[in-house]
């Protein structure tokens, strides 16, 4: 598609699976857990169930990993009709600690390309999930100097950003984000007037995931993040 980001003076940066990977530990997880509790039920049933309940709890537990850890423990406790045993729910508690212990790994040419943005534009942070693990992970890697702000949403719609935006004093249109979501990351922006840029990741959570037909929205979508720097002066 034709672009022009030459009005742009903020950037966004969605964190997870956009700066460093972060999916494929849930997933990584799941595999775990179903193992916890093959006893009981299919794998495939588990994951089932796993979803539907952590998505029933998406409104108390917000999204991260603390609250994957307790959708899992009451799954594991419908599962087995109340029978799991102690030792399985110490189990999935040291995977959730095992998860918030993670090395933050850094996705291809991060660095490379906030240190070409840096000083050119105001670049920001807006990501969801867990506020002290974000902060975690942040720090861990070691790209804190790069962003003006960090923002850590309790969910990503229209009104989050609009609010956010105009909290910061952000022109709607000098602000582009960038994120491996379109559900999160890129639609809520194209409606309320601002640029995006989907960069997909090979693991999508299935609450992430949206259908569009081909020019439905008017977004850049990039291969890997360092193609930014091809639409960016």
């Amino acid at each position: 598609m034709e672009v022009d980001f030459g009005g742009i003076k903020v950037i966004g940066f969605d964190a997870d699976d956009t700066l460093w990977v972060n999916e494929t530990y849930f997933r990584d997880t799941e595999e775990e857990f179903a193992n916890l509790l093959e006893g009981y039920e299919t794998k495939n049933k588990i994951d089932q169930e796993l979803f539907k309940m952590e998505i029933k709890n998406l409104d108390l537990y917000g999204y991260g990993i603390k609250g994957f850890v307790l959708s899992m423990i009451e799954s594991a406790l419908d599962l087995s009709n109340n029978q799991v045993s102690q030792k399985t729910i110490s189990n999935i508690l040291d995977l959730g600690k095992k998860m918030l212990t993670q090395p933050v790994e850094l996705l291809d040419d991060v660095t490379k390309v906030l240190e070409a943005l840096k000083g050119k534009y105001r670049l920001i942070v807006l990501t969801k999930g867990d506020l002290l693990d974000q902060e975690r992970k942040l720090e861990k890697s070691g790209l804190s100097n790069y962003f003006h702000h960090v923002e850590v949403l309790s969910d990503k719609k229209e009104e989050n950003y609009q609010h956010l935006l105009d909290h910061l004093q952000i022109n709607v249109n000098e602000f582009l984000m960038i994120g491996n979501s379109l559900k999160s990351d890129v639609l809520p922006l194209i409606n309320i007037g601002a640029k995006a840029v989907h960069v997909p990741f090979h693991t999508t959570w299935q609450h992430e995931e949206v259908k569009t037909e081909e020019g439905e929205y008017d977004y850049l979508k990039i291969g890997k993040l360092s193609e930014i720097l091809d639409y960016l002066s």
